[in-house]
């Protein structure tokens, strides 16, 4: 199954699909209020981003509850910090630093 690069007004998507519709349709599951902007099919089957070209010195590890929170607020930074703090009982500064760290972690 052919990778593809799925780009909406706010987003960048990486995903597996039969066909640029399919890919269309991934997104539009995912992120039903953008506009998909460009769909590309990647010429190979993985995709590769250098931590250094965005800026990631540190060893950290992503925080699986800190995605998930993403993930339910659609990349919705300041609900995705609510939604953790709700979560894990965390004060705003540690919710809001998992949140941010998963973010530049490429969530």
């Amino acid at each position: 199954m052919p990778l593809y690069e799925i780009e909406t007004n706010q987003h960048i998507m990486i995903g597996w699909a039969d066909s640029t519709d399919e890919a269309r349709d991934i997104a539009g599951e995912h992120y039903p209020d953008e506009e998909v902007v460009r769909v590309t099919k990647r010429p190979r089957d993985i995709w590769v981003i250098s931590k250094s070209l965005l800026g990631i010195e540190s060893q950290a590890e992503p925080c699986d509850t800190a995605r998930d929170c993403l993930s339910r607020a659609s990349g919705d930074k300041i609900h995705a910090i609510r939604l953790y703090m709700l979560d894990t009982g965390s004060d705003m500064q540690e919710a809001q630093r998992a949140i941010e760290t998963n973010m530049s972690l490429g969530w």
